[in-house]
Order: structure tokens, then C-alpha cells, then sequence
């Protein structure tokens, strides 16, 4: 499978080399080429690249400026960056911004091979555990956490509590909680249905963790979880169950 990138770079002539080196290569798809960065970044936004090629000394803003920027709006949708420079004192501030790699110019072929390879297999990685985490398993579940996908087991949930962005996943077998970039939707159609269930537009319970119930509350050892109008007569016909 091929590689989407774009490279970013406002000298012609290292743009025109980076060119060459990524069409000859055959595993990477060159879907544009920008010498402003401000340019670059709505490309980047909208084409939504798995890897991008970027200079740092640039007009406007530099290229780590530019990669933050990137982290920031696009979240796990951020591509990997391979960054392309003549100097090398940038290079820990490059890794700050979870550069993949930092390749010096005049950029060598083999050189740059390496980094391309690197990042080829770390895509490759990612798609891979996008699909685990896209097929529902029974006793397990896979979460985005920052840059990876992280296995929680379902018998160690207590609780979700969702925000607009994310949700904070409480789990028996952690201190405090896992934050995960997902939706309540997404996390309901994975779950367990007779196992978990919505009690209120902000939480989700593991029904088997519950220690009290009241009509519009449940209680988590010290933890009171409220359970919403919009909610209460589902939770009501589990209650019912066992009376």
C-alpha cells in the first residue's frame, strides 16, 4: 500500500531533489509540493498526508512552528514528519515535535531511504492495530491514546465518562484513568451490549462493578454516577431484573 506525503520546502532546488528522491521510491505517493508553509498547512489539513517532508527555515514561520501547529489541530490524524534541514542544532527541538526523523542536506539517498523505510513501518504498524481496534472483540477493546493504541480488557472497566473531544476510561487495574481521543458512540457499538450501558449523555457503567443503586443514581465505592431522564426506564428494567 502506498504512502501518501508532501513535502514542504522554499528553496527550488531541494525542492525539486526531494521530488525525485520520493518518486523513486515506489512505496510513497507525492500528493503536492508547497514552497509556503502557510500554504502547505491547508494542503496538509485538507489531504489529510500519512508523511510529510518539511524544512525548517522558512518565510512566515519556520518548519517547527509549522509541525506544531500540525500535532495541534489534527490530533492522531497528524502525519509523520521527516524533517529536511542544513543545520543540525535543530535537531531535539525537531524531536520535541515527534519529528520521526532529521535528515541533514545535502540528504543522501541512502539516508533517506532509512527514514522513508522508518516510517513505512510504523504506518504499516498503525494500520494494522487500526484494524484490530476496529473489529470488535469480546473480552478486549483498543484505545488511541496519544501515538498509540492501547489494550484495555473489558473485565477492568468501571466506568466512561465522556467529554466533547474525549472520554476518561476508569479501569480497575490503574490509578485514576485512561483519556482517549473517541466518541461515547464509538465506545458504546464496541462494548459489550448487556455488559455496559449508557446511564447519562457523559457516562457509561459496567453493570457487574455497580456496589448501590438508587432510581437516578449509582454508586462506585465513593464514586456517585447519575443516571438521566433520557436513560432511566433501560437502567430501570435492569434494576426490576433482580427484584
Amino acid at each position: 500500500m502506498s504512502i501518501d506525503c508532501i513535502i514542504v520546502d522554499d528553496d527550488e532546488g531541494g525542492l525539486f531533489y526531494l521530488r525525485s528522491l520520493v518518486d523513486n521510491t515506489s512505496f510513497l505517493k507525492l500528493l503536492s509540493f508547497y514552497t509556503d508553509p502557510a500554504e502547505a498547512l491547508l494542503a496538509i489539513e485538507s489531504q489529510i498526508p500519512k508523511l510529510v517532508f518539511l524544512d525548517i527555515h522558512m518565510p512566515g514561520f519556520n518548519g517547527l512552528e509549522l509541525a506544531r501547529i500540525i500535532n495541534e489541530r489534527m490530533g492522531i490524524d497528524a502525519p509523520r514528519i521527516i524533517f529536511t534541514t542544513g543545520f543540525e542544532h535543530f535537531a531535539i527541538e525537531a524531536y520535541k515535535v515527534n519529528a520521526l526523523d532529521y535528515l541533514l542536506k545535502p540528504i543522501e539517498y541512502d539516508a533517506f531511504v532509512r527514514a522513508v523505510y522508518k516510517a513505512k513501518a510504523d504506518i504499516d504498524n498503525d494500520r494494522q492495530l487500526q484494524i484490530t481496534a476496529d473489529y470488535t472483540e469480546h473480552d478486549f477493546i483498543f484505545l488511541r491514546v496519544e501515538y498509540e493504541l492501547v489494550k484495555i480488557y473489558l473485565k477492568n472497566i468501571l466506568y466512561i465518562e465522556g467529554f466533547k473531544d474525549y472520554v476518561k476510561v476508569y479501569v480497575t487495574n490503574a490509578d485514576g484513568y485512561i483519556k482517549s481521543l473517541t466518541t461515547m458512540k464509538n465506545l458504546e457499538e464496541k462494548l459489550k451490549t448487556g455488559a455496559f450501558m449508557r446511564v447519562h449523555r457523559s457516562f457509561i457503567v459496567s453493570l457487574d462493578k455497580i456496589d448501590s443503586v438508587t432510581r437516578s443514581t449509582i454508586r462506585f465505592g465513593k464514586i456517585l454516577i447519575p443516571v438521566s431522564e433520557q436513560y432511566r426506564e433501560p437502567f430501570k428494567k435492569f434494576i426490576d431484573k433482580w427484584f
